[in-house]
């Protein structure tokens, strides 16, 4: 960085020509050098070609140093460059001002010319170095973003890989998850959840049916209705799946619980494993209810063929107050166009 040093540019800030000349002499054989006779002038000369180091008087009419020094690192776009103040007087409250003010250093006149080089090659190698670090840190933040999004798509795959091994064996080829994910994504939105919650559902989303795993084929599969013994079974899946789930303290790992234990919950308290109702019912248990009952009906299972569209909507209209949240109902119809997407999206392992 050093050798690149001659290509920088310093802003010589000066009303009196005398001391101009002599910073101009020392200096520009080594930088490209510009002046400003005067405070305005400098603001103006900064503003149209920001340099990378200024030389600054304190002692000028109509404004002096130590408001310019104000207004430059009062302007973000300016603020980082260095200012050296220049004072004819080695006053300390004049040299702490300007140390409060953001100078990097100050200089007394009359100038020592080896001094003065030193300083201003001190600061400008310092200035670069600050650069070039703060370049390192963007690139590294790019790196641990690109690296963290690698890790939260792992997380999320590997999430649908165990969940479709309770899935696939009902729910076609276990789109049902993929579905539900987005869909429950969007309903949240659409209610009004901060973006955290709305990707914590999109990624616990998937786990709510995980329980179905202890659930026997004979039931699972059946091509009928299901006996009092056999719906009886059936229902531990929201049980199994709490506790498959229980016992850590990821956020994730918690909303999955939730949501297996809670999506078969209903706003009249008709549901279960719990009977819970309306508020008592989690938000993301009311959100997974709509979005897995809206799937399911328009989906074929081994025990019915899927519902058109119309039908399966009627009938959600028909469960709100019911089995659903009215407020949330309203959120899917005024959704609706998003959520159908989803369903067309997501019909096959080629579309994910």
């Amino acid at each position: 960085m050093l050798e690149n040093l001659s290509n920088s540019r310093v802003l010589i800030v000066d009303d009196t020509k005398f001391n101009v000349d002599i910073l101009v002499a020392a200096l520009m054989q080594e930088y490209k050098l510009s002046v400003a006779m005067s405070g305005n002038a400098a603001l103006a000369q900064v503003k149209e070609s920001p340099p990378d180091l200024i030389l600054l008087d304190i002692m000028m009419p109509e404004m002096d140093g130590h408001q310019v020094c104000s207004k430059l690192k009062a302007d973000p776009a300016t603020s980082a460059i260095p200012i050296i103040f220049i004072t004819a007087v080695h006053d300390l409250a004049q040299i702490t001002k300007g140390f409060s003010l953001g100078a990097v250093d100050y200089i007394t006149k009359p100038f020592r010319i080896p001094e003065l080089r030193a300083r201003v090659r001190t600061h400008l190698s310092l200035r670069y170095a600050m650069l070039a670090l703060a370049d390192q840190n963007r690139m590294l933040d790019i790196r641990v973003r690109e690296r963290t999004k690698e890790l939260e798509d792992t997380r999320l795959e590997i999430i649908y890989r165990l969940s479709r091994a309770a899935e696939y064996r009902d729910n076609e080829t276990g789109m049902h998850i993929k579905r539900m994910s987005h869909m429950c994504r969007i309903l949240a939105a659409a209610y009004g959840c901060d973006a955290e919650t709305c990707d914590l559902l999109f990624q616990a989303s998937p786990m709510h049916d995980v329980g179905k795993i202890g659930i026997p084929d004979s039931i699972l599969l059946k091509p009928g209705p299901l006996d009092a013994a056999e719906w009886k079974t059936m229902k531990t899946h929201t049980t199994l799946g709490a506790e498959i789930l229980s016992g850590h303290d990821s956020l994730l790992i918690k909303m999955g619980g939730v949501l297996a234990l809670t999506h078969h919950e209903k706003w009249d308290g008709s549901g279960y494993p719990q009977g819970l109702s309306e508020y008592a019912i989690p938000l993301g248990g009311r959100i997974a209810s709509i979005c897995d009952i809206f799937d399911a009906l328009t989906s074929k299972r081994p025990y019915k063929e899927a519902w058109p569209l119309d039908d399966a909507l009627k009938e959600i209209r028909a469960c709100s107050g019911a089995a659903l949240d009215p407020e949330l109902v309203e959120c899917f119809f005024k959704c609706l166009p998003e959520l159908i997407h989803i369903k067309e999206s997501f019909q096959d392992e080629s579309r994910v």
